[in-house]
């Protein structure tokens, strides 16, 4: 890879990561719109370690309190809204860790052509909008219910299809539950912990699987870059959505869909 690669890579993947825009539908798109050569395993796994690192450090505070509330939870001492959020987290997971076992192959291989991409980004953002308009109400993270949890889970395998957006398909279900937009933005962006993991996990499983030589340079700088545009995202996000809310973002995916399937397709 030439450092304009990947520059744009890096910065594409940690600002995408958490707006709810989908980071897939604009890492896929990149070598299609240009003449690079795919980017490979090793620095995909680079780019996810950048994106993780960033929303750790962020709500290291928050994570902190979950980890060792949780402990003590399972020690007998009580549950607290921290250890009862570390379990909301958890178990809104596990849909899309089975799904994503079960159908990654599939995914990978028949989902991501350009005419699935901008179907999704164009449907799941028009019901983000509708989420955000009609539906949304005051709650947190911390007053989440079991209903909940399980109809956000749920709806964050979706993001498993290119252009749905986890970050988005997350949001749009907390919103559609009564939750506020950055109490919808903050559970999404704890749910990316295990996620991130999971997939970057999964990357790195098959990356032991190749010979593939591996530039370290390249391989840090994509991390660093990654995770500082990521940082920066999360914080100015939560900022921007108190005052504008989701509706931007639902214009560009509704304009960047349409304007895929007319290039693509027509």
């Amino acid at each position: 890879m030439d450092w304009l690669q990947v520059v744009v890579l890096a910065v594409v993947q940690g600002i995408s990561e958490f707006l709810p825009v989908s980071s897939s539908a604009h890492l896929i798109l990149v070598p299609v719109l240009t003449d690079w050569q795919d980017q490979g395993l090793a620095f995909d796994v680079a780019l996810h370690l950048g994106s993780l690192s960033a929303v750790i450090i962020y709500f290291r505070r928050e994570i902190w309190q979950m980890v060792i509330n949780s402990l003590a939870a399972v020690s007998g001492k009580g549950v607290n809204e921290d250890a009862r959020l570390a379990f909301w987290v958890t178990l809104a997971t596990i849909p899309v860790g089975l799904v994503g076992l079960l159908l990654h192959d599939v995914i990978s291989h028949y989902m991501r052509s350009t005419l699935i991409i901008g179907i999704s980004l164009i449907a799941f953002g028009l019901l983000l909008g509708y989420a955000d308009w009609r539906m949304r109400g005051t709650r947190s993270e911390y007053q989440l219910r079991l209903k909940d949890v399980l109809i956000i889970g749920g709806a964050q395998a979706l993001a498993l299809i290119p252009g749905t957006s986890r970050s988005g398909i997350t949001i749009t279900a907390a919103l559609m539950v009564g939750m506020s937009r950055e109490g919808a933005a903050r559970f999404s962006f704890l749910l990316s912990v295990p996620v991130i993991v999971l997939a970057g996990g999964l990357e790195a499983v098959g990356l032991f699987n190749t010979q593939q030589s591996i530039d370290w340079v390249a391989m840090l700088v994509g991390t660093l870059l990654s995770g500082i545009s990521a940082y920066l995202c999360i914080h100015y996000f939560l900022v921007i959505i108190q005052k504008i809310g989701m509706q931007p973002f639902v214009i560009y995916r509704v304009l960047f869909g349409a304007w895929l399937l007319w290039f693509f397709h027509f």
